[in-house]
């Protein structure tokens, strides 16, 4: 905080930052930077005092709300002392497996909580050189601070680019598609018919999420966490890939990028799948995957949409030079996705049926209703129904995915030249999550596994990538792409 700045601002907690404190939902989010140079803590804790800091959530506490109408807990400022939030371990640069060191340390954070009487924040600094690295830096923020599209946003608004220091990161903007129908008439009718898939759809995804609630259970495959998954320790792995790869498969296709994401899920987790089954199979268990058709194997991905529009990055960067206040929580709300397990003979066959997946969650006020429907069981039942609902949606499904777009060139973190980044979650109750993240030409894609259900994480790392790899040469051999570079 700055000099002479109030330290009795308060403000309550949003429903649902509530909500990530619930017992049965106590979610962090995990944001791991490699950097292609060793660290400098002390050029990092200077650059967090002049950015991180001056935001409202990384210099308050939780402390005890009087005031019922609030809840029982609201944000308070407070002044930060950087040593107990920076962590910089003792590393034997000679260490053997750096890898699995950098691994094995994240996933003992999930074994400890954050301390609640400071703000709920921290940065590791490794120097210790991985195989992608030289460097890694570990950020773990309490998910009741904002949601993870906001969180990543404002982590990108303390970089600048390597090129231009001074400069911040250019992130992507999508672009609204124009209409190409010039008739009235005929774009009367075609909004007409736009309404009428609109209410429809909104309608059966609510059913859907209601009989979620109540009976309608994910099928048991080897990737379904059992009850109590979420208190389970987390591994973190990740996989770097071409974005050039994925982009040429997306003019190809004429799609979007997100749909060849899913597509790739979806085709890496069916052969992680038959792999497992096969091998049970070995193993003299029952085997499954001749037994159970695809098409009765119900998995879907629980997808967190922020229902706020992101704020931008020199938004947050000017709000955080300036110490302004800006509107922050957590505004999210729930969307299942169905996922198809299956073996296609044609790669192509699985980045198709993403697409119409996602064109038909597109038509679909799933997200917002949701929203509105856990606020409303928040303020009539409380936070425990509140809770135990959410846990019930999301215990239910089988996994989560989230697809994040960065910088379109290398940026620095306090003069710390970027290699990756790889966000991630743990907390609820999910035995797997997907994230992906764009940076530069490149896509990371991290796993965030409960090793007792998904013992070999680094596996469906190499079915994602060998998916992707199967998706692009089915494009080329097919000659969807006349000129490769």
């Amino acid at each position: 905080m700055g000099d002479g700045e109030a330290v009795s601002s308060e403000r309550p907690l949003s429903p649902a930052s509530r909500l990530f404190h619930s017992p049965r939902f106590n979610c962090y989010i995990i944001a791991i930077m490699g950097c292609k140079t060793s660290i400098n803590p002390d050029v990092v804790k200077a650059g967090l005092e002049q950015t991180l800091l001056k935001h409202p959530r990384f210099s308050s506490k939780l402390v005890e709300d009087d005031n019922k109408r609030f809840g029982k807990k609201k944000w308070s400022r407070t002044t930060v002392n950087l040593e107990d939030h920076v962590i910089v371990p003792v590393v034997d640069p000679k260490t053997e497996l750096p890898d699995r060191f950098v691994e094995d340390y994240i996933s003992n954070l999930t074994t400890t909580p954050l301390d609640l009487s400071k703000p709920l924040w921290e940065v590791h600094l490794l120097n210790i050189k991985t195989s992608d690295a030289e460097s890694v830096g570990v950020f773990r923020i309490h998910h009741s601070l904002g949601d993870g599209a906001s969180l990543v946003s404002l982590l990108l608004a303390c970089t600048r680019k390597t090129s231009d220091p001074e400069a911040l990161p250019t992130i992507p903007v999508k672009k609204r598609a124009g209409s190409t129908h010039s008739g009235r008439f005929w774009w009367f009718l075609l909004a007409i018919w736009y309404l009428i898939r609109l209410i429809c759809n909104t309608l059966v995804d609510l059913l859907l999420f209601v009989a979620t609630i109540l009976f309608l259970k994910d099928s048991k495959t080897p990737i379904k966490g059992a009850a109590g998954v979420e208190l389970n320790t987390k591994k973190f792995v990740h996989r770097t890939v071409s974005l050039d790869d994925i982009k040429l498969v997306k003019s190809a296709m004429n799609m979007t990028i997100n749909d060849i994401v899913l597509g790739i899920t979806q085709a890496g987790l069916s052969r992680y799948l038959n792999r497992r089954y096969s091998e049970d199979e070995k193993n003299g268990q029952p085997k499954q995957w001749k037994s159970h058709a695809p098409k009765s194997t119900r998995l879907r991905a629980c997808i967190l949409v922020n229902l706020r529009p992101a704020a931008g990055i020199q938004e947050l960067a000017d709000m955080m030079a300036k110490g302004t206040k800006t509107r922050w929580g957590n505004l999210i709300g729930y969307m299942l996705l169905p996922f198809n397990i299956a073996l296609h003979d044609d790669p192509l066959d699985y980045v198709q049926q993403a697409k119409a997946t996602i064109d038909r969650k597109k038509l679909s006020l799933e997200a917002m209703c949701t929203f509105a429907s856990s606020q409303l069981a928040l303020r009539i039942f409380g936070m425990k129904v509140a809770g135990a609902i959410t846990y019930r949606v999301i215990s239910n499904t089988t996994m989560a995915i989230s697809s994040v777009v960065g910088p379109q060139e290398e940026i620095s973190f306090y003069g710390h030249p970027m290699a990756y980044l790889a966000p991630s979650v743990y907390g609820p109750p999910h035995a797997l999550t997907i994230h992906v993240q764009s940076y530069v030409n490149k896509m990371t894609i991290t796993v965030a596994a409960d090793p007792n259900v998904i013992p070999d994480p680094h596996q469906l790392c190499n079915d994602l990538e060998e998916s992707l790899k199967l998706i692009r040469d089915s494009v080329v051999k097919k000659g969807l792409i006349k000129d490769i570079v």
